[in-house]
């Protein structure tokens, strides 16, 4: 998914750092909110950035200038919501970019918005949705994080259309939305079933922090009946 170093034209890097900017902005300002209310929460926050980069950077060859990976973004969406997961995003991509050849500097106002905005949004919108219609948990999950990471490569193959719309832009999409979805459907399905692991761990070791951060209602305890 990451656009390498040099592969778009500057007038296309210079919008996607102008787009990405305020989102991270904001993603800084929730974070502080957050660890203020709720200062447990900090470690869950790390692992969320961990986990991140962990499996953004297990990339496959794909498409000329890209790559195909996990995104890892699904589980800080549902956890802290899609700006905070910007923020991570974000640190997930300098490091990357700096020390593994993964992404780049120029290139990284449009990785963030593909990794760290719009496939944690889609991904925070469908858990949202699914507890809204009680949905089981576990399959809010999967469902999350599945379309994070796919929506997060249907945005990158924008982005490369919109750069390289050869012969035109609607024809460019289909074929790397083709090459991707090679490598990238079974990635994905995959990340939904190992964050809908990595997520009932941390239900049953700290049901009270997802509680505090509205990620599950809190159960009440059974009516005791004839005293018993």
């Amino acid at each position: 998914m990451h656009i390498m170093e040099g592969f778009l034209p500057w007038q296309w890097c210079l919008f996607w750092y102008l787009v990405a900017i305020p989102v991270v902005v904001y993603g800084v300002i929730q974070i502080k909110k957050i660890t203020d209310k709720n200062p447990e929460s900090k470690p869950l926050l790390a692992v969320s950035g961990a986990f991140m980069f962990v499996l953004s950077s297990l990339k496959l060859p794909s498409v000329t200038g890209s790559c195909s990976h996990p995104t890892g973004n699904g589980l800080g969406a549902i956890l802290f919501g899609p700006a905070v997961v910007s923020v991570l995003a974000t640190i997930t991509l300098v490091f990357q970019a700096l020390l593994l050849a993964h992404g780049g500097i120029t290139t990284l106002g449009a990785n963030i918005f593909s990794m760290g905005i719009v496939g944690p949004f889609c991904a925070w919108l469908i858990y949202k949705g699914c507890k809204n219609m009680g949905i089981s948990i576990s399959i809010a999950v999967f469902l999350a994080a599945t379309f994070g990471d796919l929506l997060t490569y249907v945005t990158t193959a924008i982005q490369l259309s919109l750069a390289f719309p050869i012969p035109t832009f609607s024809e460019s999409l289909i074929k790397f939305m083709i090459i991707f979805a090679y490598t990238q459907l079974p990635l994905a399905l995959a990340e939904g079933l190992l964050t809908v692991v990595i997520f009932d761990y941390i239900k049953k070791l700290r049901p009270d922090i997802l509680t505090q951060l509205g990620v599950m209602l809190k159960t009440k305890a059974p009516d005791v009946v004839g005293g018993k």
